[in-house]
């Protein structure tokens, strides 16, 4: 649908975390009119989430972001085992990446400094956040979505926007508006978090987790010498309400087995943990994204980078929608793309997190007894190791069941994240444009230059090389790449007519999207 004048914005985001972030810059970017509000007076200053994943820093580097994070994070390149008081078994995290990512590492960078750079990034694109506001009322029909904002000082107005992204968090006024059920539980425990100066052998750089009979306990490093980040279960509620804990209340137990020596306590703060997902992620014209949409133990990491990535596939897709460069029912392939891996991610880390915290039997005889055994021998293998790294870096995510995912050419099927292929020009460079674009990896049998131009498709022809081979691309396939870098369309013959009804279908009239 084309703007038009009754309308205040195209998007209207509720919610200025990381999620809702990103989704305003990359529409911005991509040449659509955004208004983000926040319920809170200001960006958060403590903070739970501390993990950038590899896939999370991949599509940041698209956008400019990725050395600026990386500059002014901490890089975790190797996990630690702790089991009884001794280190069961260290995986190098960089060696299992180096040839998949070129962000071979768990960047460790603390989620209200992250805010605060993308707060800085979205205003030099000029936009800025409403603070303060809250949405109190929403409303939908054919052509739009109308929302009451109301503010601290109770002044209310309206706005009028073509489409809703509620990325305001797991008490989600949107999601609540809409109505969405949000089914999951309430884990038992709760977990505390702590900024800590510390010695002993958990601050030498590494991400450090203690599976025992002890207290659930991750260590991770921060910026500065002998600083880092706690994030553990406080076991015994009897002190007190979750309030009224402090930091001496918690068992130190865990802490004493991982060597952890605390000289100092920055700040420190306990919560629940939920672990649900919301029964749709959209709603006509309005979308749930982020903790909005699902919530789970930060068990791996995960939390922020799913909400991020939330963001960036329904970005392009609500852009090209908005500027009449897509059909809308490109927007159908956001719910199935990423309810799909919310619910494995929430199914997963619920597994772990009871694994890891558990007092049965069981789960102690598992942590005690298998883990030490086990765990050292299987990092010996570089396949473990490789698997191990595309889990927990998300650069294993695939849409192969999507709607918007056709063919397979070689070993990379439509929907797969497109393989990174430094040799012979780094075929990651082009990501840059935001654009639709077509790539080929050796000479194709029919030449779909024109096509292309017609179609107003970038192409970009890469050498075949060794490591083109190794990962999959087959020599002369054509593979049509979407602008967050996921493969939609391939053809190992490079058949030029089925791409033109590939973006018929879409309605790919004109992909080449506007820089901001």
């Amino acid at each position: 649908m084309p703007n038009a004048a009754p309308f205040d914005t195209d998007v209207l985001i509720v919610g200025a975390g990381p999620t809702g972030l990103v989704l305003a810059i990359w529409l911005t970017r991509l040449g659509a009119r955004v208004r983000i509000v926040d319920r809170n007076a200001g960006p958060s200053t403590t903070s739970r989430a501390v993990a950038v994943q590899a896939r999370v820093l991949e599509l940041y580097n698209q956008v400019g972001l990725a050395s600026r994070v990386v500059e002014r994070g901490v890089r975790g390149e190797a996990l630690n085992l702790w089991v009884g008081g001794k280190r069961a078994a260290t995986v190098p995290i960089t060696p299992a990446g180096t040839t998949l990512t070129p962000f071979p590492f768990v960047l460790i960078y603390p989620q209200d400094a992250h805010e605060r750079l993308l707060i800085e990034h979205l205003a030099s694109l000029g936009v800025q956040v409403e603070r303060s506001a809250t949405l109190s009322a929403l409303t939908q029909d054919d052509a739009g979505v109308q929302a009451t904002i109301e503010r601290a000082d109770g002044r209310a107005g309206t706005c009028r926007a073509l489409y809703v992204a509620g990325c305001d968090g797991a008490r989600s006024a949107v999601r609540q508006a809409l109505g969405i059920e949000f089914p999951g539980a309430t884990y038992s425990q709760y977990f505390y978090v702590a900024d800590v100066q510390a010695t002993g052998p958990t601050t030498d750089g590494g991400v450090h987790i203690t599976l025992d009979d002890a207290d659930f306990l991750i260590v991770f490093p921060l910026s500065g010498p002998g600083r880092i980040r706690l994030i553990g279960v406080a076991r015994d509620e009897s002190r007190g309400q979750q309030g009224d804990v402090t930091f001496d209340d918690v068992s130190h137990i865990a802490l004493e087995q991982a060597g952890v020596k605390v000289t100092n306590v920055n700040w420190f703060s306990t919560y629940h943990v939920h672990h649900r997902v919301a029964r749709r992620f959209r709603d006509r014209r309005v979308f749930l994204l982020g903790d909005a949409a699902h919530i789970h133990s930060p068990v791996g990491g995960q939390g922020m980078n799913t909400g991020i990535s939330d963001a960036i596939n329904l970005s392009w897709k609500l852009a090209a929608v908005v500027r009449g460069h897509a059909a809308p029912r490109m927007l159908d392939s956001y719910e199935p793309e990423r309810i799909a891996f919310a619910r494995r991610l929430v199914a997963t880390t619920d597994r772990l997190f009871t694994l890891a915290t558990s007092r049965s039997r069981f789960a102690s005889f598992v942590r005690t007894k298998i883990v030490p055994r086990v765990a050292p021998l299987l990092v010996r293998f570089s396949a473990v190791r490789r698997f191990m790294f595309r889990t927990v870096s998300q650069t294993m995510i695939h849409y192969r069941p999507s709607p918007l995912s056709v063919g397979a050419a070689g070993g990379v099927h439509a929907g797969d994240r497109l393989p990174w292929v430094p040799a012979g020009g780094d075929n990651f460079a082009p990501l840059t444009s935001l654009a639709w674009q077509v790539h080929l990896y050796g000479e194709p049998p029919h030449d779909p230059g024109p096509a292309c131009a017609e179609l107003a498709l970038p192409l970009h022809r890469f050498p075949y090389s060794p490591d083109a081979q190794r990962k999959g691309l087959l020599r002369g396939a054509l593979y049509l790449i979407r602008p967050d870098g996921y493969v939609g369309f391939t053809d190992p013959n490079c058949d030029i007519a089925a791409l033109r009804q590939y973006c018929a279908s879409w309605g790919l009239d004109a992909v080449q999207p506007a820089r901001a």
